[in-house]
């Protein structure tokens, strides 16, 4: 194990500079005030909102939460996503080791099992859950399940309560980081039939509290991911939809682990979706095809049908027969569910060594030669993908070269150029979205953010009313059109939009910051002290909020706490001189008029251009020469 562990980290080792941010990490950690603000509030959050989750939305997630929470902890940043990456990538490790251990313990041949386990260890299949900041939730749901399925087989070899009770520990903890663990009591019925054939109504009944457990998991899954994003009921579908999806994913994913070129994270559904499509056709043949062989397989061996029996019921819960997302597949999916398939490969490399004869022999050691080349190239081949994952451009860019027509991905990417500044680039993907995906509300929204950056509100506003059109709870929208028109200084006309995008969305501090600065130009200065305040609470370093909070102190005539504001502004941005600048005023109104001049010089060395600064600085000597005797 110790050998294949430092394999497996010198082929994934380029994630630790990987940069990356993609889809869904927004929610996750990018905007997630209790991710980034670690604290046992943010963990009671976590775990106490079961029905609805107000920060992701989704399943019920709280230990994958509380991971990435642990991160941020850690030092790990939106601008430096080692931490995150050397946390996943130390569970990609020890999830290795769990699966030679687990073949080990089944088969009790070292050798087999460790070149199996390396093979899963350093496949390119594995990079997108190691290297995607969201996919914590994979890994570690992964992890606790593979520890489940090693504690299981230590207690069918020596039954005790305590094995028992860890078992459903570590069960109820991959289902507190992912509920595609859902399906583990069933993978451990598939496995008392293969290889333990143990199978027995004792031993059904010994799942009855596994079952039970799964069974509460599965429906707080699927209220939270009903009651904050979507669910597709398999009535809802066309008729022959369910059946394609899932012959069509039957043979592709068994196709990338066979010869995985052209991963990415974005597999949409084949256009036209139906046996006019290449890939759908040869999916359903593909699938009789195997579903003939298994059943033939089962005269001569239980090993073949089993351990497909346990990669489809592994997989089961993300075939697409209740819809939670837009994508037909991921790689992420058969992170866990492959243990199936493994089971099956070291059964064989065990057959071929212990058959009679020299020749068989030979093939058994030939097969393991074989193996350790395939790792080889496949360990090449996650160094290749991972070279994606560098960057947040280069990793849609790849994407979308794969997917060209996917709007969602152009908008993303357009989001990442209006990051860099490209504004003008990142107008065109959004208007390239909009051309791909008009329904979708997002682009919209986006394009109107980068046109806003321009200064160009009255171009801007019309698409931020229609992306509040198509998604009449869209916040973030409600927020960027209130924006446009306070920037109009049409405030009265921001106002409601501004309070429309606080309703939906609380825990937003830009949003309270927008609504305290409308209250401060009302003079209302104890309700607008009051929301810079919670904001401060959500994201304590906004220097901004710092400098209207001690605005609001000077007008409510409490100095000394415009003051704390105002030194906390700088200390949170010393690089801005608002903060020095308010703080200068408010120390001459005090005829602190020496520690003013320090200010002021302070801030004249961060811009020593600034004429207002320079004029105040002089008007703070003049007032201190006309004090002197």
């Amino acid at each position: 194990p110790a050998a294949v562990a430092l394999a497996v980290s010198a082929a994934h080792w380029p994630v630790l500079t990987a940069q990356a941010l993609t889809l869904d990490d927004e929610s996750y950690v990018t905007n997630n005030h209790l991710v980034r603000h670690p604290s046992w509030g943010s963990v009671g959050q976590f775990f106490g909102e079961v029905r609805r989750p107000s920060t992701v939305g989704g399943y019920y997630q709280p230990l994958t939460m509380t991971a990435l929470m642990l991160d941020w902890a850690l030092g790990a940043r939106v601008d430096d996503l080692r931490v995150f990456h050397r946390t996943s990538l130390g569970l990609h490790v020890l999830n290795t080791i769990l699966v030679i251990l687990i073949l080990y313990r089944v088969f009790g041949r070292p050798v087999p099992a460790a070149l199996v386990g390396l093979l899963f260890g350093v496949h390119p299949m594995t990079v997108e859950p190691v290297a995607w900041i969201t996919e914590r939730k994979t890994l570690l749901a992964a992890c606790f399940s593979l520890a489940a399925v090693l504690q299981y087989l230590a207690y069918v070899r020596r039954p005790a309560w305590w094995r028992y009770g860890s078992l459903l520990v570590l069960f109820s903890l991959a289902l507190l980081s992912k509920p595609t663990s859902t399906p583990l009591p069933v993978l451990l019925l598939v496995l008392d039939v293969w290889p333990l054939r143990r199978l027995s109504r004792p031993a059904v009944l010994e799942k009855l509290p596994l079952f039970a457990i799964a069974g509460v998991s599965a429906v707080i899954t699927f209220i939270s991911q009903a009651e904050t994003a979507t669910v597709t009921l398999p009535h809802e579908y066309t008729r022959w939809w369910i059946p394609l999806t899932v012959c069509h994913n039957l043979l592709f994913y068994p196709w990338k682990m066979v010869w995985p070129a052209e991963l990415t994270s974005f597999n949409a559904y084949p256009e036209p979706f139906g046996l006019s499509h290449p890939r759908v056709l040869a999916g359903v043949l593909g699938t009789a095809v195997l579903i003939s062989a298994l059943v033939l397989s089962w005269r001569w061996t239980r090993a073949l049908l089993a351990g497909w029996v346990f990669f489809f019921v592994a997989v089961f819960p993300t075939l697409g027969v209740i819809g939670f997302t837009h994508l037909i597949a991921a790689d992420k999916y058969v992170y866990l569910p492959v243990l199936g398939l493994l089971l099956t490969l070291t059964w064989l490399l065990v057959r071929l060594s212990v058959w009679p004869g020299a020749a068989a022999r030979l093939g058994g050691r030939a097969a393991l030669v074989v193996l350790v080349l395939l790792s080889g190239a496949a360990a090449y081949g996650t160094r290749r993908q991972l070279a994606h994952w560098q960057t947040t451009e280069a990793l849609y860019v790849h994407m979308l070269s794969l997917t060209p027509n996917a709007a969602m991905l152009h908008d993303d990417l357009g989001n990442e150029l209006t990051r860099l500044g490209r504004l003008d680039e990142a107008i065109t993907q959004f208007e390239t979205a909009i051309r791909l995906g008009p329904e979708l509300s997002k682009p919209h929204n986006n394009i109107g953010v980068a046109l806003l950056r321009q200064g160009r509100n009255t171009a801007a506003i019309p698409h931020l009313e229609e992306a509040i059109r198509l998604n009449p709870e869209f916040a973030a929208a409600e927020n960027s059109l209130g924006t446009a028109l306070a920037q109009l200084q049409q405030y009265d006309a921001a106002f409601p939009h501004f309070q429309r995008a606080l309703a939906l969305s609380p825990y937003m501090p830009d949003i309270h910051v927008n609504v305290a600065n409308i209250l401060a130009w009302r003079r209302q200065w104890p309700a607008a002290a009051a929301e810079y305040e919670q904001a401060l609470r959500l994201r304590p370093d906004l220097a901004f909020a710092h400098n209207g909070l001690g605005l609001c102190f000077v007008q409510l005539q409490q100095p000394e706490r415009a003051s704390a504001s105002f030194r906390e502004a700088i200390r949170q941005q010393p690089g801005d001189v608002e903060g020095y600048r308010n703080l200068g005023r408010l120390l001459l109104s005090q005829q602190q008029v020496a520690e003013a001049i320090e200010v002021y010089e302070a801030a004249l060395r961060i811009a020593p251009d600034d004429k207002l600064l320079q004029a105040a600085r002089n008007a703070a000597l003049a007032r201190r020469a006309d004090a002197a005797p």
